[in-house]
């Protein structure tokens, strides 16, 4: 049983949602947070696994709940539910380390199908959102080569360098040097911005799972 915490600050939205997860099985509805100042208490007092959060809270906005969580409690998962589709909005949410973005028009089976997929360890883009960043991008990945391409995929899949060079046939130091090559055209600083940068750009399918 995944047990999910709601965190909207319109009641409407909350009672819509929690009636939504009563008729779902494996889901259990364990609190709900109005405000962004709870949010942390009610993950430690529920024993929550997935928060369902938004980014416009009163008093601590969604961006900074995820950072609290990813500081006080990694373990626990956040799907973002939100009407926000700026591109700004979607890098700091990954950034602070939320598993899923889904925008309020998406309709009820796509929000069990993401929930279902971030309790398995999915990270998961709107299909809007996805399409937007992946047209966006196209002449920023221009400037990689088919190999680095499939490189910078397997990278946001959350492949170790051993289990690229495996998947592609290659040696170990040529997949350092190709992922060196990625981050250097795309301006990244590290592996964790890459893995950030090929999510969020739509690079890999939505029914892809991080190794672990």
């Amino acid at each position: 049983m995944t047990r999910v915490l709601i965190a909207d600050d319109h009641k409407l939205v909350r009672q819509g949602l929690r009636f939504l997860l009563d008729q779902e099985d494996g889901f259990e509805v364990v609190g709900e947070c109005e405000d962004g100042s709870t949010v942390l208490d009610a993950v430690g007092r529920l024993a929550v696994d997935i928060v369902l959060l938004d980014l416009l809270m009163p008093n601590v906005d969604g961006i900074s709940v995820l950072r609290q969580l990813q500081r006080e409690a990694p373990h626990v998962r956040v799907l973002i539910l939100t009407s926000l589709r700026s591109d700004d909005r979607v890098h700091q949410a990954l950034s602070a380390g939320a598993s899923g973005y889904l925008l309020k028009t998406a309709g009820v089976e796509e929000v069990i199908s993401t929930l279902r997929a971030v309790a398995a360890g999915g990270v998961v883009l709107d299909g809007a959102i996805a399409s937007q960043a992946l047209r966006r991008t196209e002449s920023v990945i221009e400037r990689l080569s088919a190999r680095e391409l499939e490189v910078l995929r397997a990278v946001g899949r959350g492949c170790s360098n051993k289990e690229i060079s495996h998947e592609l046939g290659i040696r170990e130091e040529t997949v350092k040097t190709h992922v060196s090559h990625v981050l250097a055209k795309l301006g990244l600083q590290d592996r964790t911005q890459a893995a950030i940068f090929a999510v969020r750009e739509g690079l890999v399918p939505l029914s892809d799972e991080p190794s672990s």
